[in-house]
Formats: C-alpha cells, structure tokens, sequence
C-alpha cells in the first residue's frame, strides 16, 4: 500500500458502523434565486442510495424521473444532504409525500433545473472508532501535510462494485470479450456470500443457465436480462449490448477510473512535483495545459494553482508526453487497447478526459477525540472521494 503521507504513522480505526457515523453535506455551486419554475428540496436521507430517494419522489410525486434534477450521488451507507429540483407546480403536493428512510428539511426556488455537477464540493464529518490512542496527534499531522501536498484524487473501492469487478467489466468491453463479460457480471463463486446468487454463478460457470435463471436471486435484474437473452440463444455479444446504456458506461468509467488510479499510485510520493510533458490542470477552471518545461511552472503548483493529472482514457483525450507520456501509453498498450478501443459507437463512445493527481483539502479540522473514537470534518471539490483522506489517516 502507498500513501502520500507515508512518512506519518496511521491510526486504525474503522468507521461507516452506523449511518451516522458517516455523514455528507453538498457544498452548492450557487444560491437560489427565491423564484423561478423549479424546487430545491433539501433532502437528507439515511441508509439509502441516491437512486432509491429519487424513486419515492417520482412515485410519490407522480412525474417522470427525468424531470427531477440533481448534483450528484451519494453514499448508500451514510447520512447525506443534498439538493433535489422538481418541478414548482408540484409544490402543492410536497407535503403530502410519504417518504421512507429520507425527509424534506428545507424548500427553496429557482430559476433553472439542477443538473450533475452542480455543486462546488462535499463536506464530509465522520466518526472513526477504535483507533489508536494519540490519534488526534497523529491526525493533526496528517491533516497539515495533505493541506500542503493535497489529496491524492483517487477513485478507491467504492468505484469497482460489490465484487471489486466493475472495472474488469469495463475493461472487456473495451476489449470486446463479451464472453469474459457475461461471466464476470453472473459473478465468481469464491467471491459470493449470498448463497443463492453463489449457486446461480455456479451453474453458470458449468453451462447451466436455466439452473442460474432459478437460482439468481430476484433483486438481481440487469444478471437476470442477460442470461434470458443468453437462454434464447442469442450471442454474447448480442446479450451484453441489450443491457441497459447506463449500466455499461458505469463498467466503462469504472474501467477509466482503474487505470487512473494505477497512474496516480506511480507517483503518489510526488503529486506536488510536476514533470515536464505533463498535461497540468487550472484549479480554478479546469482548463489545461502541456508544461513544456516543469521547473518554470513548479512555482504555480507549490501555491496550488495548478497540479499534474492523469488521462481517463478515451477517443479524445489528450495524452501527456516525454516520462510521464511513455507511462501513459504503456499503462494502455499493457492491456491491449489504444485510444480508439474506447470507441464503442451505440451510445457507448467515451471521449476520455484529463483528471488532477490532487485535490485541496479544506476546513479539516477535529471535532471530538476521547481514548477509542475520533470525530473529524473536511471538505473536498466534488468528484472526490472521503476515502482518499480517509486512508491516509487510517493506513
């Protein structure tokens, strides 16, 4: 395991034991405006996915999923508070839904619809338990360094699915092994605990479809869709294409999201440091540029104006050069693919794009600390993971 902070010794502990031990608040990109054709319902929500909140509302509403707005998703295994729009004229029946494991705190109204990535970022306050005993020292450190360096902007675990395998998915597609594909998705035995999805991937792995059709269980829709198409003689290729677009470019961006973070772990000692051939990003912007000679722009990165970055792959996107080029073009070529297996055509094309190494990390701070629990707060840009920070308190 590498870590940025490396140098400062860890803490342990273990956190997410109950909901609220893990909580997250969006950070708006704008304030509302007090009028217009929208709602901004704050809604706070626990235990539950985004998906799930979003699905009551639509039901309980009586409109289409489309025509709720929203910035982003957040964590299933958690308290979140996050921005919802609807449509105004259902103000009158806001008050009357019945909504389960999520509420309505607060209401506002605006002139445009919410749309992903409207927020500036996330705060995060989370409870960490049986950590070591000088953890607040030791956090403290760690807090300090990662203000100067950053975060190391890694994608993490909970990117790659329950079996870790989303981006293995992604990858043969890409690759264009469907076969490989279906039996990753009806999923590995050894890595199964429910038992009854374990008998129906063994089967499967037997050539035993009908006896994995009997056995899956009934939660599992999209496995279910295409072992049916599998069972009707269709072909592997056929089969994986009818699952459902948004699914399949989740395995793709999980599988950009892997090799990023294969990328940023090269160089997690020095994300501060740039290279020359590197693509840098404007923080404030976003926008990038090729630092054609490092020593020159080194000043720029040291003030955090800008960081290096890595590529998720794609038909379009613009590939570093000199070292840290030649690590990207081998990262790619390792794995049989080039810029052009990404695309797919059938709404399935991914142009790729350049992400920052690091991160700021903001207004960490600790909240409570006693001999066995550690309660501590920080805000992050959105795109970034808690967990980034977390495992280099934790270690």
């Amino acid at each position: 395991m590498s870590w940025l902070t490396a140098n400062l010794p860890g803490i342990g502990g273990v956190y997410k034991q109950v909901p609220q031990d893990f909580q997250v608040e969006e950070i708006p990109l704008y304030p509302c405006s007090g009028t217009g054709e929208h709602l901004y319902l704050w809604m706070e929500k626990s235990g539950i996915s985004t998906r799930d909140m979003l699905q009551q509302l639509t039901r309980g509403l009586r409109i289409k999923e489309q025509e709720i707005g929203y910035a982003g998703l957040k964590d299933t295994r958690a308290l979140t508070r996050q921005r919802v729009s609807i449509p105004f004229k259902k103000y009158d029946q806001v008050n009357n839904l019945n909504l389960k494991n999520c509420k309505i705190v607060n209401i506002e109204r605006h002139t445009n619809k919410l749309r992903l990535g409207h927020l500036a970022g996330n705060r995060f306050t989370i409870k960490l338990q049986n950590v070591h005993p000088e953890a607040a020292a030791r956090t403290e450190a760690i807090f300090i360094q990662l203000q100067k360096k950053g975060v190391p902007n890694l994608f993490g675990e909970q990117r790659y699915g329950v079996l870790g395998n989303s981006s293995q998915l992604g990858q043969f597609l890409v690759q264009r092994k469907y076969e490989d594909f279906c039996r990753s998705l009806i999923g590995e035995p050894d890595l199964i605990r429910n038992p009854n999805w374990k008998n129906a991937a063994t089967a499967y792995q037997r050539g035993d479809i009908q006896g994995a059709l009997e056995y899956l269980p009934g939660g599992m829709r999209d496995e279910r869709r295409l072992l049916n198409s599998l069972s009707a003689k269709q072909s592997y290729q056929q089969a994986v294409l009818e699952l459902p677009r948004n699914l399949l470019r989740l395995f793709l961006s999980a599988a950009q999201s892997s090799f990023f973070d294969l990328l940023l772990v090269q160089r997690i000692s020095q994300l501060d440091q740039l290279m020359t051939g590197d693509i840098a990003m404007k923080h404030v912007n976003g926008a990038c540029f090729r630092v054609e000679r490092a020593a020159e722009e080194q000043d720029r990165a040291d003030h955090f104006e800008i960081s290096p970055t890595a590529p998720l792959f794609g038909t379009k996107v613009m590939l570093a050069t000199d070292q840290p080029g030649r690590a990207e073009t081998t990262l790619l070529s390792t794995a049989g693919l080039s810029l052009e297996s990404w695309h797919l055509g059938q709404g399935l094309t991914m142009p790729g794009e350049r992400r920052a190494l690091r991160v700021p990390l903001t207004d960490a701070k600790i909240i409570a600390a006693d001999k066995e629990t550690l309660t501590l707060s920080f805000a992050l840009p959105k795109g970034s993971y808690a967990t980034s920070v977390l495992r280099e308190i934790i270690k």
